[in-house]
């Protein structure tokens, strides 16, 4: 088990390179944030030139590949780091230097147990792509055909889990100061970025999800998900089908191309609600680096290291929100976030309506180059508190994606109207899924499923179940021994200490509120 000074020793370290760059300014300003917090904020700060404006972004680069991915998992929380961090962390990249070649032909024969010639003709030496944890080159196969492989960097896999250990450890003091950071749940947030990069860092996982995504969406027109070469796949590589096309923030080589960019766009927001709710998986990456377009117009995702589910009655509730959004029924949409329990049950169902009619109605009917999906989650993030809604992590994702598809479509089509293109989807999707065949078909398979669980039932009749929400279960959080709680003797002046280095390390680690 690591250190607590080991951990404190990164943090502060985190937290000098976040003041460098102005990023601890707004911590140490809001309101919310607690004044030992602030005293150490200025100390992290002190004789540093700060820039004018912070830059999130440029930190978190500078802090390491760990921290590129949740600064990317962090843009899509306003009400967590702030509006103004939120839109610079938007634009934070996952390129890094790349490996030298000899070092990844290493990984490879390591990862396929032979030389890497028994599988290859030829790999280029020059990386397509590199991002923090792996690199892309393009190779020829011994049969023959063109592929790409990815690669993990060495060694990447240890970094990445020394420093989530260390995210948690902050996370856990973070949440004991209890309010806020309490009810925003960091250990928890915490627990799903772990989760979601260790399939990131097996690369047979992000096969069987290119592969599970490909069989959902055959019947999708002009969508692809790039074939899988599994004899010249493992953990630490990735063989899969070479794709010609040209990369989808290209605008102009589209267009020079003769595709129509909004049909392009139109096709991609389409796919990603095929996805997240028709099918409950979804490339959750779909920034405009992961999609290219054939000259036939198809639209062709890469890189799956990164995936979303979402249960069906999450999907259900989901697809009723949006409608209940694009078509003004705001009593129905505060129903579900009553029912789904996302708004405890002592609030007031009229009073939360009104509130979301408020985030709603400036939207209805406006293109995203005036309003958008992302100005509305700010919007609904902005009631959370007066509502004491505790964050959801299983919609994290879900919310990222929405924010980078919107981002990428309106590259596309500036003009575009996101909820007017969602509308017939959604509704269709609604009318197939809750009409009344459905209802009838899910009652029968209900009374059945009911019937086998009797005998169960019946020893469980004294016990009082909880109502179900909407929010799976939360995954075991790793125990964490708090540093004040430690069994030895300490002066008054070293406990304000150093828990006032936790909360200001934890709040440097960008798991801090900003107001």
């Amino acid at each position: 088990m690591t250190a607590a000074r080991t951990h404190i020793f990164r943090l502060l370290k985190w937290g000098r390179i976040l003041a460098r760059h102005g990023a601890l300014r707004d911590i140490e300003n809001a309101r919310q944030t607690p004044l030992p917090v602030r005293r150490l904020c200025r100390i992290a700060r002190f004789g540093t030139i700060q820039p004018k404006h912070p830059d999130y972004a440029a930190a978190f680069r500078e802090i390491g590949p760990a921290a590129i991915k949740l600064g990317q998992t962090l843009a899509t929380r306003p009400d967590l780091v702030g509006e103004d961090a939120t839109h610079n962390l938007l634009g934070l990249q996952d390129a890094l230097p790349p490996e030298p070649f000899d070092k990844i032909c290493e990984q490879i024969e390591r990862a396929l147990d032979a030389p890497w010639g028994k599988f290859f003709q030829s790999i280029d030496p020059e990386p397509i792509g590199s991002a923090s944890i792996a690199q892309v080159h393009k190779a020829v196969t011994t049969d023959g055909r063109t592929v790409a492989v990815k690669v993990q960097r060495p060694g990447i896999d240890k970094r990445f889990l020394r420093d989530i250990e260390t995210y948690e450890w902050a996370a856990a003091h973070l949440e004991a100061f209890g309010g806020e950071a309490a009810r925003l749940r960091p250990r928890l947030t915490i627990a799903n970025f772990k989760r979601w990069t260790l399939r990131e860092l097996d690369l047979r996982r992000e096969a069987a999800s290119a592969s599970e995504l490909k069989d959902a969406m055959q019947s999708e027109p002009f969508y692809e998900v790039p074939e899988i070469d599994w004899d010249r796949t493992a953990g630490k590589v990735l063989t899969l089908d070479w794709i010609d096309g040209i990369k989808i923030a290209d605008r102009e080589g589209i267009l020079a191309a003769g595709h129509d960019p909004h049909v392009l766009a139109n096709r991609l927001v389409h796919a990603f609600l095929r996805q997240a709710i028709s099918e409950g998986f979804f490339h959750a990456d779909m920034h405009q680096g992961n999609l290219l377009v054939r000259s036939d117009g198809t639209i062709v995702a890469i890189d799956f290291g990164i995936m979303g589910r979402i249960d069906r009655k999450a999907r259900v509730w989901l697809a009723e929100i949006l409608y209940g959004l694009i078509t003004g029924n705001y009593r129905r949409v505060a129903e579900i976030h009553f029912e789904a329990q996302y708004v405890p049950a002592h609030h007031n169902m009229e009073e939360f309506a009104t509130a979301l009619r408020a985030v709603g109605e400036p939207m209805r009917g406006k293109p995203v180059s005036e309003l958008s999906v992302g100005m509305m989650l700010d919007g609904l993030f902005a009631i959370t508190r007066d509502f004491d809604m505790q964050t959801q992590p299983h919609l994290l994702l879900l919310q990222k994606t929405m924010v980078m598809v919107e981002g990428v479509a309106t590259s596309l089509d500036p003009g575009i109207n996101m909820w007017d293109t969602a509308a017939p989807f959604v509704r269709e999707w609604i009318r197939t899924e809750l009409g009344p065949e459905a209802k009838a078909a899910d009652g029968i398979r209900r009374q059945f499923e009911t019937l086998a669980l009797l005998p169960d039932l019946v020893r469980r009749l004294d016990a009082q179940l909880p109502r179900e929400g909407g929010a799976p279960p939360a995954p075991p959080l790793p125990e964490v021994k708090l540093i004040w709680d430690r069994d030895r003797p300490r002066s008054t002046a070293l406990a304000f200490t150093v828990t006032a280095i936790i909360a200001a390390a934890a709040g440097a680690a960008g798991m801090a509120w900003l107001g």
